[in-house]
């Protein structure tokens, strides 16, 4: 696979067979009558919102696709992803009436916001647009972040929301806070929580919601229990885990990124050079030092200063002295074909030896959600399929 000379200072290659793949084990993992949402907020964690959800959305099982703002649901309607759209978090009022325009899926726990959606249906109306608000009730059931409680308050708020004109109680969910440690005795009582608040809804209202969802990645994997009537797929989405007490041997998973970059230059340094800012690594002896022309100013984190690995001809080297803000130079002195325009490879395989998000979440004090999150634009993406490039997205031809 070739990509273009634009890309040689650094590129994350995409890739979608493994995207696809690992959504067909987390299925596997799940009652047949139970949908995905796949959450591709925050650029789809690193990845790309846009391409991840066109390669998904024509699966029969995926439910539709979750964000964290009403931005990152407008981009997605604009790029003609058609699927239900749920905004997770807090939606401010400036954007509710394209919301129901678009048809797109509101979080709600607030009393104010029932009535402005109200509101927006009624404005719209009177320029000849029809539609309800679609909306999924948050419960909170441990998490305290936000949500409805699960009790005869939270119950009052919901059938509020049952008799406000315009708006349609399509969903509602809750959000586990400890489904991917070992011991599961926290979850299982905001599980039990919640099915408790389901039963009271059905009881005093009569009626049932027609959208139950509560598993997110660490559910999926671990929690076959919470499987309702729709999962939320995130981390997992990405082949990346939860945690590390999240069990390995029941969901196959495939990091979906990569990041490759090339060597610029390499230089000998004698004994007690210094390297970089604040000489924070001294040679103990003769080196051959490497440059790679990237920095945390493209989401490497400035913390793998002294601590970081990468790949040079299948052999890990490591990173030392400072990372700058676009290079950071690499030990070489074991690699001795190591040369000029080699390929680096800061995560992902090469030969027998594989550097994971993982490991330099680990090492940098990050950890694997924050690290994919913080790759910058400047970074372009190659998306591939069947080993082939498909598209690409840089800072100069977006989605």
């Amino acid at each position: 696979m070739n990509v273009k000379e634009e890309y040689l200072r650094v590129y994350a290659r995409i890739d979608l067979d493994a995207l696809r793949k690992n959504m067909e084990h987390m299925k596997e993992n799940l009652s047949t009558k139970t949908r995905i949402l796949g959450v591709i907020k925050t650029d789809g964690y690193g990845h790309g919102a846009i391409p991840i959800a066109k390669e998904l959305e024509p699966l029969e099982y995926v439910y539709g696709f979750a964000t964290a703002t009403a931005e990152e649901a407008f981009i997605l309607r604009d790029k003609g992803i058609n699927k239900p759209i749920l905004i997770l978090g807090y939606t401010f009022p400036y954007s509710y009436e394209r919301l129901i325009r678009e048809e797109v899926r509101i979080c709600v726990f607030r009393e104010d916001t029932l009535a402005q959606l109200s509101k927006a249906v009624s404005d719209l109306s009177m320029n000849g647009i029809i539609k309800k608000a679609k909306v999924h009730i948050k419960v909170d059931t441990g998490m305290n972040r936000i949500g409805v409680s699960a009790d005869l308050k939270g119950l009052a708020f919901v059938e509020k929301a049952f008799e406000t004109d315009g708006v349609e109680v399509e969903g509602i969910f809750t959000h586990f806070a400890r489904a991917d440690e070992i011991d599961k005795k926290a979850v299982e009582g905001q599980l039990k929580a919640f099915w408790d608040f389901l039963a009271l809804i059905k009881e005093r209202t009569g009626r049932e919601i027609p959208v139950k969802h509560c598993s997110n990645s660490a559910g999926i994997v671990e929690m076959p229990e919470a499987n309702m009537d729709v999962v939320r797929a995130g981390i997992t989405l990405y082949g990346l885990w939860p945690s590390d007490q999240v069990r390995k041997d029941i969901v196959p998973l495939t990091p979906v990124l990569s990041l490759y970059s090339h060597i610029v230059y390499i230089k000998e340094i004698g004994e007690g050079a210094q390297v970089s800012y604040g000489g924070t690594y001294i040679a103990k002896h003769k080196m051959r030092v490497a440059t790679i022309p990237v920095g945390y100013g493209d989401g490497y984190a400035r913390g793998l200063s002294n601590k970081g690995w990468v790949l040079v001809h299948g052999k890990r080297a490591p990173v030392i002295g400072r990372v700058c803000m676009d290079q950071f130079m690499i030990d070489v002195t074991k690699i001795p074909e190591a040369a000029q325009g080699d390929k680096v490879t800061l995560i992902g395989r090469d030969g027998e030896e594989m550097i994971t998000m993982e490991e330099l979440g680990e090492l940098s004090g990050r950890f694997n959600y924050e690290f994919a999150c913080g790759l910058g634009k400047r970074v372009p993406r190659v998306y591939t399929k069947g080993g082939q490039i498909l598209w690409t997205k840089d800072e100069t031809t977006d989605f």
